[in-house]
């Protein structure tokens, strides 16, 4: 397996790059949210990799945040009917944040409107992945969009630890700010965790 590539770029366009690797070159499939931050030719490049192997090919596709990645494998390893090809219009129509939010939000227009994504695909989409992103998503959204201070961004992070071991989000925004009240802003936010969960008796 393949996990990135380091070298120089050598070429680069909208879907495609070449980059060479100790005078190896590389051919890389790429969507266009990787393209938009690239550097131009001749500097280096490090990019995370995921290698589909087909009976006819070994086909590499690169990607440049960890996040671009995780979700390209999480559509063709989840959804239905989604291969390579159409992962790549996803990252390229849409940032990894705002697929989530649409899917969160079954906004399945939003997703009918990326190239190659029709709307039964997008329908299909919605029912395969809702569940999930799940709560902690949700949390996510909706903070996203208020502007947080640092120390509600530390209860925000703190409610998603617990969204992450199983708390409803209700529940886990009672018992850290809960701890907060008791520890107070100084608290860090492994002090925030530890104690909301003694304070849940879980």
């Amino acid at each position: 397996m393949i996990t990135f590539l380091q070298g120089t770029l050598v070429e680069a366009l909208p879907t495609l790059v070449a980059i060479d690797v100790n005078g190896v070159g590389y051919e890389v499939m790429i969507p266009l949210s990787s393209y938009e931050k690239l550097p131009p030719p001749g500097n280096k490049v490090r990019l995370l990799t995921h290698l589909v192997v087909r009976e006819d090919a070994h086909v590499l596709y690169g990607f440049v945040t960890t996040a671009e990645r995780d979700l390209f494998r999480l559509l063709i390893n989840s959804v239905s009917g989604i291969g390579p090809k159409t992962a790549l219009n996803i990252l390229s129509g849409m940032t990894p944040a705002a697929f989530r939010g649409a899917v969160v939000n079954g906004d399945v227009k939003a997703l009918s409107r990326i190239n190659g994504v029709g709307k039964k695909t997008a329908e299909r989409i919605v029912v395969e992945l809702k569940d999930r992103f799940g709560a902690a998503a949700t949390w996510e959204l909706v903070s996203a969009q208020h502007g947080l201070t640092p120390e509600e961004q530390k209860i925000n992070d703190a409610v998603l630890a617990l969204l992450a071991l199983g708390f409803k989000i209700g529940q886990a925004q009672d018992v850290v700010r809960a701890a907060y009240s008791m520890l107070g802003p100084s608290a860090s936010l492994e002090e925030l965790v530890r104690t909301a969960l003694k304070t849940s008796g879980k």
